[in-house]
């Protein structure tokens, strides 16, 4: 398994299909790339200082002695992170969902392209699993129109300015006005800051 470095399509992962039919890319933000990158370099010096004894199946993820991770290492490992972290309890699997509920908030439900990072078969499957996001940017959607033309809420940026004045709020010192109202006046920001919201602790 390689990590390829191509300058126009970004870094990416060729790998078999759960068929093993054909390779597809999976694309990878460049931190994880670095990640990896200095994670094979960490296999590399272990296989040379181990020889023979290196069990090389070519994994991304190994143990020490290049054998397969089972399951119960995975979730003792991520079991200690959220208990370090006092995160809600999860199964490792719940990454994935995660993943892909913020990858179709952020391309502002672009499921096909979800849809080939997640390794879902089809672009329905997608839809039929996580149509919740897209129906709550719907519904988000017919609130702005319902206040935006038949309230008559910021039609004419004259009576923007009157309401504002009249209705200011008092902003804690080094919060930015002019970048918070952008963050606030933006319906997907607003929308991915109150799900980020909604998993945090307080």
């Amino acid at each position: 398994m390689f990590l390829h470095d191509d300058t126009e399509d970004g870094y990416f992962f060729p790998h078999f299909s759960s068929n093993c039919s054909r390779f597809s890319k999976v694309y990878i933000p460049r931190y994880v790339a670095q990640c990896l990158a200095d994670l094979k370099k960490e296999q590399y010096e272990i296989i040379e200082a181990l020889g023979s004894e290196y069990q090389n199946y070519n994994l991304v993820m190994a143990t020490t002695f290049g054998l397969p991770i089972g399951d119960s290492y995975l979730r003792d490992q991520m079991q200690r992170i959220i208990d370090k972290l006092g995160l809600p309890d999860v199964v490792f699997h719940s990454l994935r969902h995660t993943s892909v509920t913020y990858k179709l908030k952020l391309s502002g439900g672009d499921i096909k392209a979800v849809q080939g990072d997640s390794g879902h078969a089809q672009a329905d499957m997608v839809t039929e699993v996580y149509g919740h996001i897209i129906d709550e940017d719907r519904r988000k959607n017919a609130e702005l129109m319902e206040n935006a033309f038949y309230n008559k809420e910021n039609l004419n940026p004259e009576m923007r300015d009157q309401t504002e004045s009249s209705s200011a709020v008092e902003l804690h010192e080094g919060v930015d006005a002019d970048l918070l109202m952008k963050v606030l006046t933006n319906p997907e920001m607003a929308a991915l800051l109150t799900a980020v919201a909604k998993t945090m602790k307080v």
